[in-house]
């Protein structure tokens, strides 16, 4: 059961650094402060990612053009918008997860922001 408890509080904590991610993106970008709508949303665009970047040769461009479509359905605004909120929201994670890791030492990840 301790490894389960363990993988699931591990899994919580970086969808919710995901989450704070896009939610500081969405709130500088377009303006929405909705930090449950940005842990959906970074769920949602972890799923999209997972189903197509197995694609060979091309799976990792579909799968960021599927992150960036899951933010344009969630989010106000075009494409364009969509990929500057997910270009500010990896910035952010990195940011992030640079003082988690390296300052705080914790050792987590960003679930829902692709390469951070």
């Amino acid at each position: 059961m301790a490894p389960f408890t363990g993988s699931l509080v591990a899994f919580l904590v970086a969808l919710l650094v995901g989450g704070l991610a896009i939610f500081i993106s969405a709130k500088l970008v377009v303006g929405v402060d909705d930090y449950s709508h940005a842990v959906v949303t970074g769920l949602l665009g972890a799923v999209a990612w997972a189903l197509t970047s197995w694609i060979p040769l091309l799976g990792p461009i579909i799968a960021l053009i599927a992150w960036v479509w899951v933010i344009k359905w969630r989010y106000p605004g075009d494409w364009g918008t969509a990929a500057v909120i997910g270009i500010v929201a990896w910035l952010a994670a990195l940011g992030i997860l640079f003082v988690l890791n390296s300052v705080l030492g914790l050792g987590v990840g960003a679930f829902g922001v692709p390469g951070a």
